[in-house]
């Protein structure tokens, strides 16, 4: 039982990360020859003891990569945390027949877990979904060698360093140059500063109850308006109109030149002056 809080108490940091790292610093590092003996027992018993004395060997290395992503602003002991998380993942995979040590094989599942978070909560809104995307956006940040932006000789060598095209690589500077901004104004700003919110300038109109209310009772009128400008017609200017916009399929001219034995050209006559003709009942209703 004190063994698994141990482990517990290691793989969650806490608030006081000082501590913990202070903590993890004097765990026993173990030797090669311990280390596949422990693999083994773990690979081929399902050994969980063993299984705990690899993870907790490993945990200041977790430490180590952790402090190399402080750069993106996020707290200490939860990348210590998610890595910590890999960590496991990656003693439970580990096969002592591969001939390598465990920190070797370890570095990928903790970076994984690490590069995860990161991406969750670094900013609001994802800025690399996809595989390349991801890889781009951490090296990106490693290869940038100031803060302005970069040249095109910069960009293109990133390009061919990492087998994207130039576009790519600027779109990823772009993303990465853009910060958060919240919908909604500060609470304690004023009138001259609040308009730049995006609130301001982002509303949705269409959704004004008053505004859906007007655009129904338009809609309403003009149908009316409408029909009763087409009962004004005669019956075959009323037909002709019907089957030719009315419809989902909708008559040629020459099948209803067909119908009512005459030409073409008399039936676009007839459209013509029906159209004419409601559309004067409607401007004047």
């Amino acid at each position: 039982m004190g063994k698994s809080l141990q482990v517990i108490e290691h793989l969650s940091p806490g608030r006081n990360i000082e501590a913990y790292v202070q903590s993890v610093s004097t765990i026993p590092i173990l030797t090669a020859e311990e280390e596949r003996e422990l693999a083994e027992r773990l690979y081929y018993q399902n050994d969980l003891e063993a299984a705990r004395q690899l993870v907790m060997s490993h945990l200041r290395f977790v430490v180590h990569i952790a402090r190399s992503y402080s750069g993106y602003g996020l707290p200490l002991g939860d990348l210590v945390q998610e890595g910590n998380v890999g960590l496991m993942k990656a003693v439970k995979r580990f096969d002592p027949t591969m001939g390598v040590r465990l920190v070797s094989f370890a570095v990928h599942w903790i970076k994984a877990e690490m590069h995860e978070f990161i991406l969750r909560n670094w900013r609001i809104v994802k800025i690399a979904t996809t595989k390349a995307q991801r890889k781009l956006f951490f090296n990106l940040r490693s290869q940038k060698k100031g803060l302005g932006w970069m040249t095109n000789d910069e960009v293109q060598a990133v390009a061919e360093d990492l087998g994207v095209d130039a576009a790519t690589v600027r779109q990823m500077e772009g993303r990465l140059a853009a910060s958060d901004t919240a919908f909604d104004a500060p609470v304690d700003s004023d009138d001259d500063s609040a308009w730049q919110a995006p609130a301001a300038y982002l509303e949705d109109h269409s959704a004004d109850p008053a505004m859906q209310l007007e655009t129904s009772d338009w809609e309403e009128r003009s149908q009316q308006q409408l029909m009763q400008a087409m009962s004004a017609l005669d019956e075959r200017s009323q037909d002709i109109l019907a089957r030719r916009w009315l419809t989902d399929e909708k008559a040629t001219l020459h099948d209803l030149a067909a119908q009512y034995g005459v030409s073409a050209e008399r039936i676009r006559q007839l459209e013509k002056n029906a159209m004419n003709k409601i559309k004067a009942a409607m401007l004047t209703a």
